[in-house]
């Protein structure tokens, strides 16, 4: 190697680890210039909120922000028009001071006006967590939103204590439990099914479009295999489809059915994932968890059957798209059975 060579490699290794050194500098800089100014956008929110209260000012408030806006464009340049400071105010009055500094290190301000407009605290609460864990960018946490991702989860059907725990768990230890990861519903809508169809071509339209589907099932699926075969007593049973879910760390049995959910769905997919414990599972991870999805809804049935069951759960898959109010209507139903049984549980008690 010459001495023009020598300089040139030795040059380039400079160079490369002097770029790595400046774009993680950039980045950490980015991301205290991003909370810097989420903070400073709600503490102005927040004081204009204060002031306009104490003083007795809030039935003015449009007009005294409007002339406050000409002033601290003005002062100030872009970044103070009335609709800002009105987003500024309305964050402010969501998120309290000492919630605002944690989320202002994760989130832009963009993702925090989006959640403002979030009337539900463990709504609100919900998306703010994942799009931390999941690093949503603004345009995803829009989507999920609007799919209705936190009405479709199962745990929105839980008290709010329930779900505040589960997010704090998730916040501290970055923990996921079951119910943060399935859902009631599926949307299947990709799959561009005929009328009538069998659980094969159910199947088989599945694994087509595989990529959607795990976008569907969500973040920390992986598909490992179909036709899954189970040997029990020289008996050959077939798992429709296997995955594994790395956060959860467990193997995720998914069976498809067609109709409703039915208590022999129950016992099937227990025989399933006893062997699967006792066959596949693999050292470090926790017990294999079933996903039985129906095409039909029998929501106070599967709350019945599946009270205390924590291994196996039940949705619904959907292959059109229903309206809003079909997936509130659903949820409400689903909280209404669900504090029944509560109560009925502490009155045996």
């Amino acid at each position: 190697m010459t001495v023009q060579q020598n300089i040139s490699k030795s040059s380039n290794l400079l160079f490369d680890s002097i770029v790595a050194l400046v774009e993680k500098a950039r980045s950490k800089a980015a991301i205290f210039l991003n909370a810097e100014s989420t903070l400073l956008y709600w503490s102005i929110g927040s004081f204009i909120q204060t002031e306009l209260k104490q003083k007795g000012e809030i039935i003015y408030g449009k007009q005294i922000l409007v002339t406050l806006s000409q002033q601290l464009t003005l002062r100030f340049g872009k970044g103070f028009s009335y609709s800002a400071l009105t987003r500024m105010v309305k964050v402010a009055e969501c998120f309290k001071e000492e919630n605002i500094a944690t989320l202002s290190q994760h989130l832009s301000w963009s993702h925090l006006i989006e959640l403002a407009g979030i009337e539900n605290d463990a709504k609100k609460m919900f998306y703010a967590q994942l799009a931390i864990n999941h690093k949503w960018n603004i345009r995803v946490l829009r989507n999920e939103i609007d799919a209705m991702l936190f009405e479709r989860t199962s745990i929105a059907a839980m008290p709010e204590r329930v779900i505040a725990e589960s997010l704090r768990t998730l916040e501290y230890k970055n923990e996921f439990i079951p119910e943060l990861v399935f859902k009631n519903t599926y949307l299947l809508d990709f799959l561009n099914l005929p009328t009538k169809y069998s659980e094969r071509e159910l199947e088989n339209a599945l694994i087509s479009n595989i990529e959607q589907f795990i976008l569907e099932l969500g973040t920390g699926f992986a598909f490992l295999e179909r036709q899954k075969r189970i040997s029990i007593d020289t008996i050959d049973y077939h798992l429709d489809l296997l995955f594994f879910h790395r956060k959860l760390k467990r193997l995720v049995a998914i069976d498809l059915k067609l109709g409703k959910f039915k208590p022999e769905h129950k016992a099937q997919m227990e025989l399933y994932l006893r062997w699967l414990q006792k066959n596949e599972m693999q050292e470090g991870e926790l017990k294999p968890i079933g996903l039985l999805l129906c095409s039909e809804g029998n929501t106070e049935h599967i709350e019945l059957l599946m009270l205390d069951e924590k291994e196996i759960k039940v949705a619904q898959y959907l292959t059109e798209l229903p309206s809003k109010e079909w997936f509130a209507d659903k949820l409400h139903r689903a909280k209404e059975i669900a504090k029944s049984q509560s109560h009925a549980n502490k009155e045996k008690q």
